[in-house]
């Protein structure tokens, strides 16, 4: 299964309370946390909700 990197780079300050605890749900706490995560359908769907606060690249094993 891939993988991907997702780093915040934006400031959760304003932003709306979906947008939050889909940054929380995944995992990310601050700027420039990074994590690495499974390359799932809900992950990914989380992912383009806040697109515009992350950095997402794809791991290579």
């Amino acid at each position: 299964m891939s993988k991907v990197r997702v780093k915040q780079l934006k400031s959760l300050i304003g932003r709306k309370k979906d947008h939050k605890l889909c940054i929380s749900g995944l995992g990310l706490k601050r700027i420039g946390d990074e994590k690495i995560l499974k390359d799932t359908p809900s992950i990914r769907g989380m992912i383009n909700k806040v697109a515009y606060m992350l950095e997402v690249e794809e791991v290579k094993k």
